[in-house]
This record gives structure tokens, C-alpha cells and sequence, in this order.
């Protein structure tokens, strides 16, 4: 028997169905998906299926010091039994194992360790090795037909950094939290990657934060010529000579403008014309794709999710690449020839192959393990991806288009008048050959239309303006700018660098985007600076990257890198045990900032976000317990603590994390007063306790008197924010029905037949919400009918019993089919499961959708 290993569950399932001509059959052994066809078996992992750790002696955080991990041994544990064990069972009986794992280093360690699995269990079973670009039938039987073997360096290299990953992370992590008395689930995470990243963006808050702002002023003329007009801006030469808009003195931009603004003619000085040649992009690395798709609002790690979907299926090669140069044997023409007649991209196709020459476009970086992103001869349906998937395949696809493209030629035309003794400028610019921007409408087309004049014409000044204005700070960086700076500064790697990004985000250093650190991520990045700067030094970690990449190369051994890297570490404690008293005291400090609203009504002390033993979030008195004072908070999502103050209570406001269901909740005190001030608003009869919900006999005969009925249904408001209809008798009688968050609600004449209750209407120009109902309303500023509450209850609680997971916006048939062959048959399920192994066992489903999808099930 053969045995193929690959590195997730889609990929088996994509391989063996090309290998096998679509006849694999799934076998389920362990809760795990073997593919079998004759005489070969076809197993996913779930990516590393063995971590290192340390022994189980050095677990408890309060009984070893942290330094003591320095030195301390690193061992390798399952950490996916079950396909281990299913691993070592196929491959006792193997007679030849292939691994088709990603072709890159961390791939190449998983492949590594199913070779040690393998061998652990069957000694001298031949292995071999398989790489390909894409998962297409040309490349996976070329790679099947040509195997090689396992690159023991470039593994070796992905073990070093889990090793070194390991040390500085759990020790310096260990060392913070201790010192900050911060355990559980919040304790505070450092990385030998994620520190230098976040160092960045704490220094660019720095300079926001420290930026002096200056004014200056600029003035515009619009001239006219019979009846077309244009703006023009004034301009002077400065000291070196070159052209400058803005004027610093006051005084001089009103005499300027004072001459400007009694002129009623500007003559011609100059007239200039020009052409310019506007080169196709280069093709997409990893850093350029994820700037790309930033550009339609995915964030580096959906972006890549999403990619690394499409390639697992097959329309795209490997996402996780440096080249920007299409290697030799990329045919452009028969790859736009497979997109001829395709009903989104066949025109464009068709219109590039009647071009007399095509020649791609090279970027600066050759490699030679995968070629740039670009489309694979597998062409997808619209119908068979989700929105967002097709969102980044078109993008793919036309990027390749562009590369392959004609340049663009602009005309700019470029109109100075004098005005006495002031000059005034007017650039036009007009886009004279489409070129590649006719299959790539990523970048900016807009033409700037400036008439055709003379010299020594005069033109009419039909209006005239002075702007005050003033310098701007530098912008934070976006996640694709990020990324593109950290790829400057040699921190991270292509396959890391999103990821240290969102567990930024994760650990609750970063807050919006882009960008912006929280006073804790500040506290940490001030307390390595003052106590030790190695651990947020870009050089350290980039130093580090190199000696990876000579363990990559054969040029450094994987222990001597360790040990030096653990050399470093102690030099860094050295300084660290010095200062930890200090250390915690400033982390305290930045905790507690992190949590604060402001001062509490009643006692003057800080009221603080704190959290339940059950977990629940709330607002607390910091003088507890002489102080009780709360306020609460939506029993949904995470809190976050926003910079805007409310005027009329001096408090922050409150963000709630809660997926694709995040929402502002404002000021805490506001929302707590406006609930009790909100008068019910009466629609009827309570179904459980009002008059007509007992019999008589029931009565009668020592059942619910009459003072435990007449209870009616109610619109409330609570101090949460929340809003439902409930019973006035509550607590007595605890019916409720949900009703959305935020919208106005109007009560209806239209009544219910069999509930006589009024039909409801929700005017919401954001969200809506209800049971069943999406948290992002498709229909924008239209109205919501929800009708009668109880109505819509029960068809929310019909749709699904009898549709299950399909109830949940985004899951169609065919989605809750595929769900359902991993064991996802319910909403509860759908809850309890974890997305990162469900991803890897439904094709096309990325983890991020899967979270959003749970965060509805919520």
C-alpha cells in the first residue's frame, strides 16, 4: 500500500481526487479522513501534528522562575492524537510513503515530522517527497511523476525557530506576567517576532502623539475660458528653488490673497504638455497581494485565509511566496487561452492574445521554490465561491491580466498664469491609452481636465479661496503598510507576518485598523526599552532570520543557532531580574489604565471594566468594597475602552468585540439612564400570564389566582442596551421575545390574527438584529418588517429545526452538506467546534468564516 501525506484534510481530498481520476472514496479512522483508491491511501494532518514543549516539570508558572526555561529541554508531543494515530497505523503497512506538503520551510518541517512518525512505526519503508506550486493535475501528476526528497535543512530551519520561539516566548511571557501579577487567560504575551512588530507601531503612536502641528494657508483661483472652467493654485519658489503651495506667515498669504482676490483676469505665462509612459504592475508576491487586497477592506489575515483556500482547491498557485518574477516554463498565452469564453474574464482574455507581443512584467525578487500568485488553468464558477473568495480570485486573476497587459500612456498638461506679481498653477492630466488599466481597475483612472490655452491668453477669475490649514501627523500604519515595513526591516518572514499581526490584535495590544496600540502594548514596548531592548530590537530578530536561513542553506547548524539564541536570552535576564519590581509596578499601572473609564458618581474613584467568576464583563467600582457601585455591561462580546469621553459623565466610551457582530455601546451611565427613564411601551396581552392564558377551572380550583395574571407585553429597554418585549410581571413572569439592538421601532395598526399584537417595523440605516436575523442588514436604509414578535420567533425557531445550520446567513445546502460530512449538524455543534480543525476538513470554508458563523450561532 502507498501512503500519501499531505498537510490538511482539503489537500488529501483535492490530491487523491486528481490522482485517482475522482474515484477516492472517504474513510473515516479516528475521526479522521483516509482517501483510498486501489492500492493508495491518502491522509491529511492538520498542520503541525507534533509541538515542542518543555516537560511537564517545568508547567507550573509559580513554581519554576522563568529563566530557568532558558536552559531548559525541549521535547516534541502529539499534539493531534488522532491523526498521529491513524498516521501510524496506515503506515505500519505501507510498502512506499510520498509527502505532499507545502513546499516552504514550515511545510518542510511537517513533512519532516511525518517522516519521523513514519519511521517510528515502520523502518524501512522508502519515503519520498513530492513539490508542486498549485493543486492542479498538471503540477500534482508532474510532482508524482518526479519525486525527490525530504530538504532535512530547510526543515531543520523551521525547528530552530520553533525551538527559539519557544524559549523567548514562554520565558519573557512568563517573566511580564509574574511581574505584573497578571495570570489566566490575560496574562501578557511576548514574542521574539511579535515585540519588534509591535515596538513599530508603539513608535509611530509616539510620533502621532508628539506631533506639533503648524499652520500654514493655501490659495485657489478659478479660471475660466469661454465657458469652461478649472481651479488653479497659487505657487512661489522657495530657497532651493522648487515649486511650494503653502505659505507659513499669516501676514504674507493675506496680502497675497488680497491681490489675488481683487484681480478679475489671470494671464497666461506657460504652457507645458507632456506624455508619460504607465507601466503594469509586477506580479503579486505575498507582500504585494496582501496590500492589494487591503485596498477592498480584507485584512492580512483574511486575505490570506481566503487565498490559501483557493489554493487548496486548486484556482490558485501557493500564496506564501517572495518572486515577482513568472519562472521559464509559465506559457502566458495558455494560461489567458483557458480563460477564453469564460463568461467574467473571456473578453479581456481575448482582447490581450490579439496583442502583437506578450511579455510579462518582472519585479526585483527571483526565487526559485514558487513562482509569483497567479491563476491556474482550474477556472471556478462564480456560484462555486463566496463573495469574498471571488473578491480575491478576480483580483488574482486580473493582476495576472495586468502583468501580461500593454502599459498606459497619460498626457499631463500643465498651465501657469500670473496674477501681477502672483503665480498660479493648473495641472491637468488625461488618460490618452487605457492599457492594462482596461483588465486591472484597481488603481486610480481619474483624469484632471485643464482646457487647451495659449500663451498670453487672458482668462476670467471667477472665484477665488483661502484655505487655513494645518500640517497632519503621520498616518498609522495599515496592515498591508505594516507588513511591507516589517519585510523591510527583516522581521518575520512571507508566512509569519500576518500572523504576528493578528495575534497582536488576539493578545489585546492592538485595538481598530489600522492599527493602534492600547496603553498595555505601550507599557510593555517602554518597559523592554528601559530594562531591555533586545527584546523589541528589529536587528536581534532579523539576525536571528539570517541564521535560519543559513540552517536553510547548510551553512549553520540548528543546535549551535539555538544555543547562541539562548545566549542572548540570558543577557537579556540579566538586566530583566534587575528591574522587576519596576517592571511590574509600570505594567500594573498600564492594566489598570486599560480599564478605566473614569471617576465613579457616587465615590470619586475609578470606575473599572471587571469580569464575573462566570466570565460576564461589568462596570466596578475601584473602591469595592466601600464602594458597590456598577453599571452593566452587554452580556455579549468583549469590551473594549474607547479614547472618546462623554461629555455629560466624564466616562469612555465602550466598544463590544463580538465578531462581525461588534458594535459601540457608548457610555455605560448614558445607557443605564436612558433604560430607566424609557417608559414601556404596552402591545398586548401577555400569552403566559395575562387574562386569557389560564382557564376558569384552573382558578377555581386553587390553580394561578387573579393577582399572579393580568400580565401584558411589554417594549423594554435594559441597562445593557438591549431591548426585548417582556412581561410587566417580571420577575413573576419571565416571557421575553428579542427585538434588535439599535433602530427605531415603529408600532404598527397592522395586528396580528392569531396573536393580536401589533406588527413591528425597524427603521435602521446600519444594523439589525433579531433571532434569525443577520447583524448586518442587506437592505441598508430599508426598513425591517419584523412584524409580530412572537410570529417572528417562531419562525426563527422553525427555520431552524427544520433547516438547522443553514438558518445562519452565509450557509447554504451545499455548505451544510460539507459541514455536515465533518460532523457539523447543528447550531450547537457549529458552536462547540473548532475552527481550525474544521477548516481543514471542508473545502472552501476558511477559519475566519467559520468564526463569524459561530459568532452569529451566538
Amino acid at each position: 500500500m502507498e501512503l500519501i501525506i499531505t498537510e490538511k484534510d482539503n489537500a488529501a481530498r483535492r490530491i487523491a481526487d486528481i490522482l485517482s481520476g475522482e474515484s477516492a472514496e472517504a474513510d473515516r479512522q479516528n475521526g479522521v479522513n483516509v482517501y483510498k483508491w486501489g492500492g493508495k491511501r491518502c491522509i491529511g494532518l492538520s498542520g503541525h501534528v507534533v509541538g515542542v514543549d518543555f516537560p511537564p516539570e517545568y508547567n507550573d508558572w509559580r513554581d519554576v522562575e522563568p529563566v530557568e526555561l532558558i536552559d531548559a529541554s525541549v521535547e516534541k508531543q502529539p499534539t493531534k492524537e488522532n491523526i498521529v494515530r491513524t498516521l501510524r497505523l496506515l503506515a505500519r503497512d505501507a510498502s512506499r510513503v510520498t509527502i505532499a506538503t507545502d513546499y516552504d520551510r514550515e511545510g518542510e518541517l511537517i513533512g519532516k515530522e511525518a517522516w519521523e512518525l513514519v519511521r517510528e512505526v515502520n523502518e524501512d519503508v522508502p519515503i519520498q517527497r513530492v513539490r508542486f506550486s498549485s493543486i492542479t493535475k498538471n503540477e500534482v501528476s508532474s510532482a508524482f511523476e518526479n519525486p525527490d526528497e525530504l530538504d532535512f535543512d530547510l526543515a531543520a530551519a523551521g525547528e530552530a525557530r520553533q525551538i527559539i520561539d519557544l524559549i523567548w516566548g514562554a520565558a519573557l511571557t512568563r517573566f511580564l506576567s509574574l511581574s505584573a501579577r497578571q495570570l489566566g487567560n490575560d496574562f501578557i504575551s511576548v514574542g521574539r517576532v511579535q515585540s519588534p512588530t509591535l515596538k513599530l507601531i508603539v513608535d509611530r503612536e509616539r510620533e502621532i502623539q508628539a506631533f506639533d502641528p503648524e499652520e500654514y494657508w493655501e490659495m485657489f483661483a478659478d479660471l475660466q475660458k469661454d465657458d469652461e472652467a478649472f481651479e488653479s493654485q497659487y505657487f512661489y519658489r522657495d530657497e532651493d528653488g522648487n515649486e511650494a503651495e503653502r505659505v507659513w506667515d499669516e501676514e504674507t498669504a493675506e496680502k497675497a490673497y488680497e491681490t489675488l482676490e481683487s484681480a478679475t483676469q489671470a494671464t497666461v505665462d506657460s504652457v507645458s504638455r507632456r506624455t508619460r509612459t504607465d507601466t503594469p504592475p509586477a506580479p503579486f508576491n505575498t507582500t504585494q497581494f496582501i496590500r492589494a487586497a487591503g485596498s477592498l477592506g480584507y485584512s492580512a489575515q483574511r486575505a490570506m485565509s481566503i487565498a490559501e483556500d483557493l489554493y487548496t482547491a486548486g484556482y490558485i498557485t501557493y500564496p506564501r511566496t517572495d518572486n515577482t518574477v513568472y519562472p521559464d516554463d509559465l506559457d502566458p498565452e495558455e494560461l489567458l487561452d483557458t480563460f477564453v469564453g469564460n463568461y467574467h474574464f473571456g473578453d479581456d482574455a481575448d482582447g490581450l492574445l490579439e496583442q502583437d507581443d506578450i511579455e510579462p512584467t518582472e519585479g526585483d525578487e527571483e526565487t526559485t521554490d514558487h513562482p509569483p500568485i497567479h491563476p491556474t488553468e482550474d477556472i471556478p464558477t462564480k456560484g462555486e465561491l463566496g463573495d469574498d473568495e471571488w473578491d480575491v480570485y478576480e483580483l488574482v486573476v486580473r493582476r495576472f491580466f495586468a502583468t501580461v497587459a500593454e502599459s498606459a500612456k497619460w498626457e499631463h498638461l500643465k498651465v501657469v498664469s500670473t496674477v501681477d506679481d502672483l503665480t498660479l498653477k493648473a495641472n491637468g492630466k488625461r488618460l490618452l491609452k487605457e492599457g492594462y488599466h482596461a483588465v486591472y481597475p484597481y488603481f486610480n483612472t481619474s483624469e484632471n481636465y485643464v482646457p487647451n490655452v495659449e500663451e498670453g491668453e487672458d482668462l476670467s477669475i471667477i472665484d477665488t479661496r483661502i484655505e487655513d490649514k494645518q500640517t497632519q501627523p503621520p498616518r498609522r500604519y495599515g496592515q498591508s503598510r505594516l507588513i511591507e515595513k516589517m519585510e523591510k526591516m527583516g522581521i518575520g518572514t512571507k508566512s509569519t507576518r500576518h500572523n504576528t499581526i493578528q495575534k497582536l490584535y488576539d493578545r489585546g495590544y492592538l485595538e481598530s485598523d489600522p492599527p493602534r496600540p492600547t496603553r498595555l502594548a505601550q507599557a510593555v514596548v517602554k518597559a523592554a526599552e528601559d530594562y531591555a531592548d533586545l527584546v523589541v530590537s528589529e536587528t536581534m530578530t532579523r539576525e536571528l532570520e539570517e541564521d535560519m536561513t543559513a540552517i536553510a542553506e547548510g551553512e549553520a547548524d540548528l543546535e549551535d543557532v539555538a544555543d547562541s539564541s539562548r545566549e542572548i536570552l540570558a543577557t537579556v535576564f540579566d538586566d530583566l531580574e534587575e528591574s522587576r519590581e519596576e517592571i511590574g509596578k509600570q505594567l500594573q499601572q498600564s492594566l489598570k489604565e486599560d480599564k478605566t473609564l473614569g471617576p465613579c458618581p457616587e465615590c470619586g474613584e475609578d470606575l473599572l471594566v471587571r469580569q464575573s467568576r462566570r466570565g460576564s464583563y461589568f462596570v466596578g467600582c475601584d473602591g469595592y468594597p466601600d464602594c458597590t457601585y456598577t453599571l452593566p455591561l452587554p452580556n455579549k462580546g468583549k469590551p473594549l475602552i474607547l479614547d472618546e469621553t462623554c461629555e455629560d459623565h466624564d466616562l469612555r466610551e465602550v466598544k463590544i468585540l463580538a465578531g462581525r457582530s461588534t458594535f459601540v455601546h457608548g457610555c455605560p451611565l448614558c445607557k443605564a439612564e436612558e433604560a430607566e427613564e424609557a417608559e414601556d411601551r404596552i402591545i398586548g396581552e401577555c400569552p403566559q400570564c395575562g387574562e386569557g392564558a389560564g382557564s376558569e377551572s384552573q382558578r377555581d380550583e386553587g390553580g394561578e389566582t387573579a393577582e399572579e395574571h393580568g400580565g401584558e407585553l411589554a417594549i423594554k429597554k435594559l441597562q445593557t442596551g438591549s431591548r426585548l418585549v417582556g412581561c410587566t410581571r417580571y420577575p413573576d413572569c419571565d416571557y421575553s421575545l428579542p427585538l434588535p439592538r439599535r433602530g427605531e421601532i415603529e408600532v404598527t395598526d397592522e395586528r396580528c390574527e392569531e396573536h393580536d399584537l401589533p406588527e413591528l417595523v425597524i427603521h435602521n440605516d446600519t444594523e439589525q438584529s433579531s433571532a434569525g436575523q443577520s447583524d448586518e442588514s442587506d437592505d441598508g436604509d430599508e426598513p425591517w418588517e419584523l412584524g409580530c414578535p412572537i410570529c417572528n420567533y417562531e419562525e426563527f425557531k422553525q427555520r431552524e429545526r427544520k433547516s438547522g445550520l443553514e438558518v445562519i446567513d452565509g450557509i447554504g445546502a451545499k455548505t451544510a452538506e460539507k459541514l455536515a460530512e465533518a460532523g457539523i449538524d447543528t447550531i450547537d455543534d457549529l458552536k462547540d467546534a473548532e475552527a481550525e480543525t474544521v477548516a481543514e476538513q471542508v473545502n472552501g470554508v476558511s477559519e475566519d468564516r467559520l468564526r463569524n458563523w459561530q459568532a452569529k450561532a451566538d
